[in-house]
């Protein structure tokens, strides 16, 4: 039986949760997610479960935070004046923005503070600091 190993395509069927149980991304209804073992196109941690898996099999994996999206870094937040935001602009606690950088590169951000002077933007991943699960399933290797 041919197993997974780095540089295999493969298809796997998964759901993602918190360590509370919340499910937070799910391939269900959806077509399976596709990638490269060993490439870094997923987080490490679940890159890393897949070698030596054969097609069909089921697995759950814990991935801690340190290889899943890393722990939050303090300098990813940003207080922006808040007469420079638009008026039209959300600005409830936890609304996700799109920002451009000076170098044109359009970056998500999370509001997690307002106050009547400013507004701190987070541009950390929002499962940063987070253990995940993934059940997975493996579809199919090519």
């Amino acid at each position: 039986m041919t197993q997974v190993k780095s540089g295999d395509t493969v298809r796997v069927h998964y759901t993602g949760t918190l360590t509370d149980g919340q499910t937070f991304d799910s391939s269900e209804g959806r077509d399976p997610l596709e990638f490269v073992v060993g490439s870094g196109q997923i987080i490490p941690g679940l890159d890393a479960a897949m070698e030596g898996m054969a097609v069909g099999e089921k697995k759950t994996v814990d991935v801690p935070a340190d290889q899943a999206y890393g722990q939050p870094d303090p300098n990813a937040q940003q207080a922006v004046p808040r007469a420079e935001i638009p008026e039209d602009i959300p600005l409830d606690l936890g609304t996700q923005l799109q920002v451009q950088t000076p170098q044109g590169q359009v970056m998500p951000v999370t509001v997690v503070e307002v106050t009547e002077e400013q507004v701190i933007l987070d541009a950390n991943h929002p499962l940063a600091g987070k253990d995940l699960t993934f059940a997975i399933e493996l579809v199919d290797i090519t």
